[in-house]
């Protein structure tokens, strides 16, 4: 059994700052890598090593295995967490680790592998029970073979990348007419996102809600679940809005999902955290979407109604140890959301809206978490995902929960680009989230730009800083010569 003592985070930002907290808690020594633009990030001045990496592209930095692994040497950091992103889930990464003599916190690379590839994940669960959405399930070998295929289950129909995710080398094809193209386009997509067009089809769900469980396995043959998470608030297929546990389960489906989800991890032997995604679709039929063997993004909100440490059980797993909990330990309470704050235009179809931040003053108060990765006078830049932070709130229900992320938002402050915080503050006002009666398309079927609450102009709020500060700087002078005048009247009377 090992006794990690000091972990290198091959990763930056919120999630680097994040596994640096639980490292400082646990007496754990760390190391960050930063690239040329973020050398003076938070999770750089927050480690207690730093490693410079290389420039600002990735492929120069963050997804350089030799780099990594050379910082961790020469630090003689014991262990890498790969946060997600970047080589979080390569499985040559990992085996590089385990060569080299580096704790890897993260799962074998055989179960990296067989799940990274979506094709072999359909293939695996189906083996074990565990339903897929109709369709092919296997990497289609022609576009005659996909053709006739997606007649048999019925447009619409749904493309995707076998090699990947977040929405890359995805299409919905809604008549045969636009078979072939979509195809082409979805292969093409996928080629340059992951260096591989393998594509494959399913039946594209009527109303999908996207729920995913978030999964513990150590290497004893423990595995747990954690409940479950609602995310079905999306943008270009990616996440905006998480909340947990999801209001459409009952406690019955939510049993029968749990045990697909412990199954679905067993079926490749897995350790560590990860999370299998579903899709639940209007008749309340759930089908394996795929699985994440990382941590995932939204996984405070599972830590809010938990209590639990997801990032010190991945440590305590990869030290060798049991969990530290059993099923039976793990109960829910309350209710959370997160909402992942983007410097993104959602007027402007969500493109991303980088540059310095003139203002970044985070809400506060019982039950709010900020986990940010960026302070205010830095840059947002086009180099990396343009995440800001993520906001986490826990109430004793969801009405509660829904209250204090809208007094969250109104708080937050930020000046320099533009950010999702208006979408997040219209979609929790609206209907369908507060009825809890959305699904994947609620961009598509409800956001509308022109009711979307508008702040003040960003050169109004910098103003409004710049005269608070000027205003601050008198204030100190005034007490600096007050002071200065009580002590001359101090001195005259000796």
């Amino acid at each position: 059994m090992a006794q990690i003592k000091k972990i290198l985070i091959a990763n930056r930002g919120e999630i680097a700052v994040r596994v640096i907290h639980t490292c400082r808690e646990l007496n754990i020594k760390s190391v960050a890598v930063y690239s040329r633009p973020d050398e003076f990030a938070p999770h750089v001045q927050l480690a207690d090593e730093s490693v410079f990496i290389g420039e600002a592209a990735s492929s120069e930095s963050y997804l350089v295995m030799d780099k990594i692994i050379n910082a961790a040497k020469e630090t003689g950091a014991d262990a890498v967490h790969p946060g997600y992103g970047f080589l979080s889930e390569n499985a040559e990464f990992a085996e590089r680790c385990k060569e080299e003599g580096i704790i890897f916190i993260g799962p074998e690379p055989k179960a990296i592998r067989l799940m990274g590839d979506k094709t072999s994940a359909r293939e695996l669960v189906t083996e074990f029970g565990i339903p897929t959405p109709p369709g092919l399930k296997s990497t289609l070998e022609s576009i005659e073979e996909a053709r006739e295929v997606a007649k048999d289950v019925g447009f619409p129909i749904l493309i995707k990348a076998s090699a990947g995710g977040g929405g890359k080398g995805m299409r919905i094809v809604y008549e045969e007419s636009e078979f072939d193209s979509s195809i082409k386009a979805a292969k093409s997509e996928a080629k340059n996102a992951f260096g591989d067009d393998r594509v494959y089809i399913e039946k594209y769900l009527e109303e999908p809600r996207h729920i995913e469980f978030q999964i513990m396995a150590d290497t004893h043959g423990n595995v747990v679940h954690v409940f479950d998470r609602e995310c079905s608030i999306q943008r270009r297929h990616q996440k905006v809005i998480e909340e947990a546990p999801s209001t459409l389960l009952t406690d019955e489906l939510r049993a029968e999902m749990a045990k697909a989800a412990i199954k679905a991890a067993k079926s490749c032997d897995y350790v560590g955290a990860g999370t299998i995604e579903f899709l639940v679709d209007k008749h309340m039929n759930f089908y394996f979407l795929e699985m994440n063997t990382r941590l995932q993004v939204e996984h405070p909100v599972t830590e809010m109604i938990s209590g639990l440490d997801l990032v010190a059980a991945q440590i305590a797993v990869a030290e060798g140890k049991e969990l530290p909990f059993k099923q039976e330990d793990i109960t829910k309470t309350g209710h959370s959301i997160e909402c992942r704050i983007y410097a993104e235009d959602p007027e402007n179809n969500f493109l991303p809206s980088t540059g310095f931040l003139k203002k970044h003053r985070i809400p506060s108060g019982t039950g709010v978490r900020v986990d940010a990765g960026v302070e205010e006078g830095q840059e947002v830049t086009i180099n990396y995902d343009p995440m800001i932070s993520k906001l986490t709130v826990y109430g004793y229900d969801r009405e509660d929960s829904r209250k204090k992320m809208l007094r969250a938002l109104q708080e937050y402050e930020i000046a320099g680009c533009k950010t999702t915080i208006p979408f997040c503050e219209y979609t929790l006002t609206h209907d369908a989230f507060i009825t809890g009666k959305y699904d994947t398309h609620f961009v598509k079927d409800h956001f509308d730009t022109k009711k979307l609450k508008q702040g003040a102009p960003d050169e109004i709020i910098a103003l409004t800083a710049a005269l608070l500060k000027e205003n601050e700087q008198a204030d100190y002078q005034a007490i600096e010569a007050a002071e200065m005048q009580e002590s001359a009247w101090w001195s005259n009377r000796r």
